[in-house]
């Protein structure tokens, strides 16, 4: 019997060994097979998760970021102890005594979910396994799927630190509202750092992982309270919290950005406006989009915020003001249905209309709640009673009041207010314009680029025509015209023939014609280029060669590739104002080239500079200190793309223009300017691009499919007031010095009317001191005109204000020269 029963025992406990022994095989087996092509976990070795791109001012202020997946990442050793407990809490209370998979938590889970009849569902995966299911595997739900999760747990274990693995989790989930690890989430709901968060804020964050629109804070309050608390009894279960912190905590209310107890971190932001999206336009060309926007890469721009604001305020003034002029109402073609009316608040957020314009004040979206015979009742975004607006305030729309106007109309509205005293006046209605333009302002020395408006509102339009726009720059061209003859050995004194042209070509008959449609006779080129006289140009590009003329052009960079026409010589070849700014600051720094940049340095996610604009080298930066009244060595390495004494040329007659010329009546400042207005034909491009000593700075105007403006919209005449505007405030912080003189200058008193050279002693309004070449003098009797014929009894050109008076003729004989010609005469030029 004996014998017996120790045999059946035997046979069981060889059949449960054999039992045993084959699940260990199988496991093995299973744990092999799928084991042996799962990726390699070398992978998180390297891990560089999708990461915010943020843009900081000079000051380093945060003014822009962009993203992908918005994440920070932040090291373990930076995330608060009291975030890793709330997550080790919720998730994963046995993380750091598990081997990367927990059975007894699976069980423990189990049972919960069953006692509470799933209100405590606590996730079965350790955090070691979300890891590996988030960077290793995809995130199908199969038996498969699990094992292969587990392999890679327990091997993940054995190779990297507990704290490792809790920082790639706690940096690559998803925590809603397209909030990418916990630092992130806690600017998102509580517009605060890990650092400053409380333990009730960190819990909620706990609460997020597996799913975050179910625990959404608004909707889901009371079920994300419930779960919250959850997640505290959990920390202070597992000693992390005492009791009296856990009953405090679990009764707190669950105060939100989303719930409007904190405010966002985006209104801390400035609104994305054309300077930093042309960052990002140009940077994703530079890195590719992939890094721009996942790379976590830090940009420090090159604006002074300060006077992107100026630059926006001038030009948008500009352009309101000649839209005002046209007496057209049109909106922003957007309306509220009637039945919405009652709700008008809401539906009104829900209107796409531009809300970044600050001109004067707050430009606010409203809708028309009423027309009345005397005044309009408008619902103002924000503003909890409605406001009126005097019928008077829109006397300048052409029309019946009644036609232009509907109950539910969607508009803009400001407040006008005192400038004394910042009373308010009344409510005013306006409207973005029709009309657009572009204003950009850079460094002539390093070519960063300090302020860029690409439009009246970035929210309105993002296209940025100060990049993005090809237009025909007109008479603002002529300085490089006039630059390629100084340096092939004109002189601002040389005369050159103001008279008719006739040129055949394959469309016909082309007359080009001064923007006054009159001509001048033999005139000094000074005087040309201040005046702006086109049949001097075309002469004078003729004399020149269009193809030395096309050379300069493409050596500043105002062109990839010139047309080798003479039209070309009056800015009929397309440009952008980035372009022309940044060829006009090589005549400002004396003639050397510079690269215009909205981008000082590019640093990637560890702190290594992978950019830096200024190459130019710091010869004692080194040093502790330096003597008194000194400053530090730098050498520049730029190359040279023009004679400095051409540039200083060059620059003394643009001055001419802003003194005596088509913009004297525009501009008004404490420092030298020189400038050129620039308008096309039939006022479609109106164009001022001029210069400090320090800063060079242009306006285009124009529609955006070109049509004529009116003659009241030349260059000096709606561009160039844009542009004193902007350099009133610039030159406060910048200032801005006389110009320069090489010292191979040697100055001659010149007759600019004529041309001749007077005595050392002359004085008048007619003589200024030209700069020449040294050994250079002028030569007076000589008129060039291009190969082109011209009357004989053309007279010399006269600005004096008189009736006549006679003159010496370039062949020796008097002749009488008219009356000064009119303003409109003496307007910008043109391209004809």
């Amino acid at each position: 019997m004996l014998r017996f029963i120790m045999s059946f025992f035997g046979a069981i406990f060889s059949m449960a060994t054999l039992g045993l022994a084959m699940l260990a095989v199988s496991i093995g087996a299973v744990f092999y097979l799928y084991g042996r092509d799962l990726p390699s976990y070398d992978t998180l070795a390297q891990y560089t998760p999708k990461t915010i791109s943020r843009i900081y001012s000079g000051e380093g202020n945060i003014i822009d970021e962009f993203a992908v997946e918005r994440r920070l990442f932040t090291p373990a050793e930076e995330i608060p102890d009291i975030v890793k407990q709330a997550f080790i809490s919720a998730e994963d209370k046995n993380f750091y005594i598990h081997e990367g998979y927990d059975p007894v938590g699976m069980a423990s889970a189990f049972v919960d979910a069953v006692k509470s009849r799933g209100e405590d569902v606590r996730g079965a995966s350790t955090i070691t396994q979300q890891v590996m299911k988030n960077f290793l595997l995809d995130g199908s739900r199969s038996a498969e799927r699990k094992i292969k999760e587990i392999i890679l747990a327990s091997r993940i274990e054995g190779a990297m630190p507990k704290e490792k693995i809790l920082e790639l989790y706690l940096n690559e989930i998803f925590l809603g509202k397209n909030s990418y690890g916990v630092t992130a989430a806690a600017l998102t709901y509580f517009n605060k750092p890990l650092t400053e968060l409380t333990v009730e804020e960190a819990a909620y964050l706990a609460v997020l992982p597996k799913a975050p629109s179910d625990y959404d804070p608004v909707r889901q309050y009371d079920r994300s309270v419930a779960r919250r608390a959850f997640v505290l009894r959990e920390m202070w279960e597992n000693g992390y919290i005492d009791e009296e912190t856990y009953q405090t905590a679990r009764v707190a209310p669950l105060r939100t950005v989303q719930n409007g107890d904190f405010e966002s971190f985006r209104s801390e932001l400035p609104p994305r406006d054309y300077f930093t999206d042309e960052i990002r336009r140009q940077l994703s060309q530079n890195f590719g989009e992939d890094e721009f926007f996942s790379g976590g890469l830090a940009i420090r721009a090159t604006v002074d915020p300060s006077l992107q604001v100026e630059a926006a305020h001038a030009l948008q003034r500009a352009l309101e003001t000649y839209d005002r002029g046209q007496g057209r109402w049109r909106g922003t073609g957007e309306t509220i249905p009637a039945d919405q009316l009652d709700n008008w608040r809401d539906a009104l957020g829900d209107v796409q209309v531009a809300r970044d314009i600050t001109l004067e004040n707050r430009w606010y979206p409203a809708v028309v709640l009423d027309i009345a015979d005397q005044e309009m009742t408008v619902g103002v975004e924000g503003q909890a009673e409605v406001k009126t607006i005097p019928r008077e305030d829109i006397a300048w729309i052409s029309g019946d009041f009644f036609a232009n106007f509907e109950v539910g109309d969607v508009v803009h509205v400001r407040e006008m207010t005192d400038d004394a005293d910042g009373s308010l006046i009344r409510w005013t209605l306006r409207q973005t314009p029709e009309v657009q333009g572009a204003f950009m302002a850079m460094d002539v020395n390093t070519g960063r680029v300090l302020a860029m408006q690409g439009g009246f509102s970035y929210q309105s339009s993002v296209f940025n025509r100060a990049t993005q726009a090809n237009r025909q720059p007109g008479s603002s061209f002529k300085p490089f015209v006039y630059a390629a003859a100084l340096d092939s050995g004109y002189s601002p004194a040389t005369v050159v023939v103001d008279a008719p042209i006739e040129i055949n070509t394959p469309q016909g008959v082309w007359r080009p014609q001064n923007y006054s449609n009159r001509f001048y006779g033999p005139t000094p080129l000074r005087t040309g280029i201040e005046q702006s006289r086109n049949l001097m140009t075309v002469r004078l590009a003729q004399e020149v060669g269009i193809d030395t003329v096309g050379n300069y052009a493409e050596k500043f960079g105002v062109y990839d590739r010139m047309n080798r026409v003479l039209a070309a010589s009056l800015g009929s070849d397309e440009t952008t104002l980035f372009k022309m700014v940044a060829a006009y600051a090589m005549f400002a720094n004396g003639g050397e080239r510079v690269e215009p940049t909205l981008v000082d340095r590019v640093q990637d996610r560890f702190g290594n500079t992978v950019y830096r604009h200024d190459q130019r080298i710091c010869e004692d930066c080194a040093l502790t200190s330096l003597p008194s009244g000194e400053a530090p060595t730098i050498t520049s390495n730029r190359q040279r793309v023009m004679n400095e004494v051409t540039a200083y040329q060059l620059t003394s007659m643009m001055q001419g223009v802003v003194d005596r010329g088509t913009a004297k009546n525009a501009i008004n400042l404490p420092v030298a300017i020189a400038g050129k207005t620039g308008t096309t034909n039939d006022e479609k491009d109106a164009w001022f691009v001029g210069f400090s000593s320090n800063i060079a700075a242009g306006c285009y105007i124009g529609f955006d499919n070109p049509r004529p403006m009116g003659k009241s919209a030349s260059g000096g005449g709606i561009c160039a007031p844009v542009f004193n505007a902007f350099m009133r405030e610039a030159i406060k912080t910048y200032g801005g010095t006389a110009f320069r003189a090489p010292e191979s200058c040697q100055f001659i008193n010149i007759d600019r009317f004529t041309g001749a050279r007077m005595p050392d002693g002359a004085s008048g309004d007619n003589i200024i001191a030209e700069c020449f070449r040294a050994g250079e003098e002028p030569i007076f009797g000589i008129t060039f005109d291009g190969g082109f014929a011209m009357a004989a009894d053309l007279p010399l050109f006269d600005e004096v204000p008189q009736a006549a008076r006679q003159v010496t003729t370039s062949t020796g004989s008097t002749a009488t020269v008219g009356p000064r010609a009119t303003a409109g005469a003496l307007s910008s030029g043109g391209l004809y």
